[in-house]
Parts: structure tokens; sequence; C-alpha cells
């Protein structure tokens, strides 16, 4: 039986525990926040085999990975790919793979600058911190005077300098588009879910599709071309789990972003075979 360290104590543990204990994959929670944790001493008792995956806050992964010894489903460099959105934009865009029209903006930026950016699209445009998750921070601003500020509070943050990264994203809003994220394990496609939020909170002016906002997620079936899209993403970010987020609309499809840390769902809303698939890329982690 392989031990495989799990990093976070949410939904993904408790859903993939027994299915890959079933495949030889023992699931075990070790924390690495919220905790002091004496540099001489283990995490937890015992040896592991592998990762999953490097802990969100680097930092305390620096430790937990110095202290576990082990190869990680996603290793560091990977999760630090993934989570500037940025970056990823910019390296799918150069591979050729379609993305929202965006501009990445570095704090502190002028306000002659700031407006010739919002000029380059047609309102309304998306704001959106680099580096956080779950629609944490993002807004939306119809009008100069309205996007100006949103930078002002965005500047306000940037100020204290513990913030490492002052940075962020301007896009295209893309009206109706729907919300798919799509799972993709060791460079294959295994499976996507779509994200809706209800009719009444589409009619109360909300739009961010987040499942921890609300949307609720349904299985759905891609098509050929948008499998190997998400293939190719994660072909391109090298990058061996991976949640791909994309916006379907009448202008086509795009990828909004990526996450090397997602939430698993329940298994009816994947591919057959999914947990064989996860169990097997831990083997192979730990075989590195």
């Amino acid at each position: 039986m392989l031990r495989l360290a799990v990093t976070t104590n949410a939904e993904t543990l408790e859903r993939i525990r027994d299915p890959l204990e079933e495949r030889g994959v023992e699931a075990i929670y070790v924390p690495t926040t919220e905790r002091a944790q004496p540099l001489s001493k283990p995490l937890v008792e015992g040896r592991f085999d592998a990762g999953f995956v490097y802990p969100s806050r680097i930092m305390e992964g620096g430790v937990a990975d110095a202290l576990l010894g082990v190869p990680w489903v996603n290793d560091r460099e990977a999760i630090l790919r993934s989570r500037n959105k940025a970056e990823t934009l910019a390296r799918l865009d150069r591979g050729g793979l379609p993305t929202p029209k965006s501009v990445s903006v570095s704090n502190p930026t002028d306000e002659a600058e700031l407006q010739a950016v919002f000029e380059r699209f047609d309102p309304p445009v998306v704001v959106k911190p680099n580096s956080t998750t779950r629609g944490v921070g993002i807004a939306k601003a119809h009008d100069l005077d309205s996007f100006l500020g949103i930078c002002e509070y965005l500047d306000l943050v940037h100020d204290y300098r513990a913030v490492s990264d002052q940075s962020f994203l301007v896009q295209e809003f893309l009206p109706e588009a729907r919300d798919i994220r799509a799972m993709v394990i060791d460079g294959e496609y295994a499976g996507a879910v779509e994200r809706r939020l209800s009719p009444a909170e589409r009619a109360a002016g909300r739009w961010k599709h987040n499942v921890h906002r609300g949307a609720t997620a349904s299985g759905v079936e891609l098509s050929h071309d948008r499998r190997k899209l998400v293939e190719a993403v994660a072909e391109t970010l090298d990058i061996d789990w991976l949640g791909v987020d994309l916006l379907i609309s009448a202008g086509g499809t795009v990828v909004n972003e990526t996450n090397a840390r997602p939430t698993v769902d329940e298994v009816t809303k994947y591919e057959p075979g999914f947990y064989s698939r996860l169990a097997a890329l831990v083997r192979r982690t730990a075989e590195m």
C-alpha cells in the first residue's frame, strides 16, 4: 500500500480516500498550516511515498517538502506556474491556444496608462487579481471611472509591501459564456463539469460561476476538439494534474484560467476509470 500525503482536508480528501485505498493508495491528511512545527521533527509519524499536491502556502510548503522528502503530484513549480494567471495566459497564447483578450498590469501604474488599457476593450471589462482563487477580488467595470476606482483600491492593497504579487489582469467580458471546468490526468482528458448560477442569482446581477460562491456543478460531455484543447493546455504548462477553465460563447472557446490544485467533484461527473488513472499517476510519481 502506497502512502500519499494529502495537504488539504477539504472535500477532495473525503472523495478520493476510499477510491484510492481500493487501488492500493492510502491517502492521509498531513496538515501544513495553522500549526507550530518544530523543524527537527516530522510533520506526522511514518514514511510517505508521494505528496498530493504541493501546499497552497508556498513558505509552509517548503517546510513540508523538506520534512516529508517526497515527490509531488504537482510540485512547487507547477503550482506557481498555474497560480500566476498572467504567466499561464502568456504561455498558452504563445503556444497558439485560445485565451481571452487580456492585459497584465503591474502596480504602480499611472492613470494615463490605465486609461489606455481600458480603451483597448469594449466595456465592460473584468479586473482580476493575478494570484487569487475562488473568484476572490474579481470585479467588472462598465465605464472608465469605475475601472479607475477599482484600480485605486488595488493600489491601496498593493501599497502594503508584504503583498508579494502587485499585479492584476484586465480582460474582456464574455456575456452569457458557459463556464466549464475540465480535468486532465497525466496528459489525458478525464471529465468536465459546467458551473451554473440559478436564474434568480443571475437576475440579481451575479455573474461569477464559482462553486464556492453558490454555483452548481453538473457533469457535461465535451467535444473532441475541446478535449484536445484542454490536453494541449496541460502539455503546454507541463502539469500532470490540472483543472482547466473554459469559457464557451458565441465567439468560440477560450481558456480562462487553470488550477493545479483543483477540487475533485463526484466521480459520476467524470470519465470511467477516473480513480484508476489518478492512482496510476500517484504510483508513477512515487517512482520518481
